[in-house]
């Protein structure tokens, strides 16, 4: 029997907000038409989710800008935005968020052309299908890419986000593209990347892949329970965009193969409708106010008990600090130290 949840996701009924499952982006941001002073950096534009959220965006008025590893792909993002919205504002910066040096360069190239940041959209992500890979500072390339990138990203950017809410009244906000993989993973996350990074365990994608949607649940968590003790008006949620409709294998025989296609086909979404909780998320005047939360179909959701523990979130970050700091100081890196025990944040 099927849970009134998993029902409402496969009719697309609305939730509490009027939007569900089959909601697009561009349905869920209507009410950002107008908006010519909003600057969005959307990280992971050039294709899938992260292309559409720009795609919307611009089309509703924003300035948008692309960080990117492949410039050619995302000068190609830009000209097909420019080409759908003529007058759209779309800049692109160079960004490897594997690399803690990149970042680096990215917010300071970023930082230096003076512009307002209202929003910040953490979408870039990377499954790694092989074998254990390191980043060029020793961290599980996924870890690196998909979490501890965005978070020295959102740091360096943070307070450009503060001076712009402050200046202008617009609150200012942060999106963490985050899974429901992340409720895959159970035990200690620290101690996982340590042994696999050490090579003492065997690696797994799909567990790498929970750890850092997972880090970026409680990223999200931390990150909005600090903006809330330092007065600031910026915001930070989470969401879980759904599984994309891709290209699924054609070549099938049979009755039963034909019924699971035809049952996949109805739970997996299309780009744009992965792509409106982001939207709605970042945009919607509803959403004002709104911090520390998980979002799933364009309503609020429940992340996994161990992505609401408050000392994994202080944990994390102060691990992650130690990350960034040795990295900037060229120190040998201290993957992780062990947990302070002091009761609070750093």
């Amino acid at each position: 029997m099927l849970l009134p949840g998993a029902v409402r996701y496969l009719l697309g009924s609305p939730g509490a907000t009027g939007f569900g499952s089959k909601s697009t982006a561009e349905e869920v941001t209507p009410e950002l038409g107008g908006a010519g002073a909003v600057t969005a950096v959307i990280t992971g534009a050039t294709s899938g989710i992260g292309a559409e959220t720009a795609r919307v965006l611009a089309m509703r008025g924003a300035r948008v800008v692309i960080p990117a590893r492949n410039a050619k792909a995302a000068e190609e993002m830009r000209a097909r935005i420019r080409q759908e919205c003529p007058a759209a504002d779309v800049l692109v910066l160079p960004l490897d968020l594997s690399s803690l040096a990149s970042v680096r360069d990215f917010a300071g190239r970023f930082l230096a052309l003076r512009l307002p940041l209202n929003l910040l959209i953490n979408n870039a992500g990377k499954f790694s299908h092989g074998q254990l890979a390191l980043s060029e500072d020793g961290v599980e390339m996924t870890f690196a890419t998909n979490y501890l990138g965005h978070f020295l990203l959102t740091k360096l950017l943070l307070g450009r986000m503060e001076e712009t809410a402050a200046a202008t009244g617009v609150q200012g906000r942060i999106v963490n593209v985050s899974s429901s993989v992340h409720g895959w993973f159970a035990g200690d996350w620290a101690d996982y990347l340590r042994l696999v990074t050490s090579r003492k365990i065997p690696y797994d994608a799909t567990q790498a892949y929970a750890v850092s949607k997972l880090a970026n649940v409680l990223h999200t968590r931390e990150l909005a329970a600090r903006l809330q003790e330092a007065g600031a008006n910026v915001t930070v949620n989470c969401v879980h965009p759904g599984i994309v409709r891709t290209r699924l294998n054609r070549d099938r025989e049979g009755v039963l193969t034909d019924l699971v296609f035809l049952l996949l086909s109805k739970l997996l979404k299309t780009i744009p409708q992965a792509a409106a909780t982001t939207c709605y998320v970042a945009a919607h005047p509803r959403v004002a106010g709104v911090s520390g939360r998980y979002f799933a179909d364009c309503n609020e959701a429940l992340p996994s008990p161990a992505a609401t523990n408050r000392h994994e979130a202080a944990r994390l970050w102060q691990i992650s600090e130690a990350m960034i700091d040795a990295q900037q100081h060229h120190h040998d890196l201290l993957l992780f130290p062990p947990a302070q025990t002091a009761g609070g944040r750093t």
